[in-house]
């Protein structure tokens, strides 16, 4: 027997599938602008100086509870209110005024059709206002995806968040991790990108994030 047929067999070096390719490239992607977004947030001590006291209260619509602790919070700290995507305008006016507050004194925004827009659709006005830190208002079993997509949204035009959870007991119903870091992805796309690629992410991060979750 010669050298040569003592040697091992070579390996097969079969390209891998077309979709084996784009699902390591979107794990890529992934990693790397979650990775970056992790970086600055964590590093904003270093370029971004401390923010002024809260100059606005943010209460994102859901849950009538949230305005009504937002407008107890305007009464006693005297901030203008924010409502992106809240209660009808009739009932939003009653009950802000039934705790004292004039009219002028609360803006209802229903551009935002969920948590990403609630702070993409109002964002870009607070920078022109010069506004620099917020209380956000939101329920608490909402609010580590509130915080997430905050603080990738307003943190990217330099506004501070400070958060101001709503008791939701008994009906809490608790996220899961797919959806809070499927928006943060949505919410770190939207920086890089200036859009909502929701649909292009969902093609190529949703088997990754499922993963995740399952975890």
């Amino acid at each position: 027997m010669n050298s040569a047929s003592r040697r091992p067999p070579r390996r097969s070096s079969r390209p891998r599938p077309p979709r084996q390719r784009r699902r390591g490239r979107g794990r890529r992607l992934l990693l790397l602008l979650l990775g970056g977004s992790a970086v600055a947030w964590l590093s904003r001590g270093f370029w971004q100086p401390s923010p002024p006291p809260p100059q606005l209260i943010l209460v994102l619509g859901g849950d009538v509870e949230r305005e009504r602790v937002a407008g107890a919070l305007a009464r006693r700290d005297g901030l203008p209110v924010l409502v992106s995507g809240g209660s009808n305008p009739e009932y939003a006016h009653w009950q802000f005024g039934r705790q004292g507050l004039a009219a002028e004194r609360v803006q209802l925004d229903y551009r935002a059709t969920d948590t990403l827009s609630n702070f993409t659709s109002v964002v870009d006005e607070l920078r022109r206002a010069r506004v620099r830190h917020v209380l956000l208002v939101t329920s608490s079993d909402h609010m580590n995806r509130a915080l997430l997509v905050g603080h990738l949204v307003a943190g990217s035009r330099g506004i501070a968040i400070t958060p101001v959870a709503v008791p939701c007991q008994p009906n809490c119903q608790p996220e899961g991790r797919r959806k809070v870091w499927g928006d943060g992805l949505r919410a770190a796309l939207w920086v890089v990108t200036g859009r909502d690629l929701r649909g292009w992410a969902a093609e190529r991060f949703g088997p990754l994030l499922e993963e995740a979750s399952q975890r």
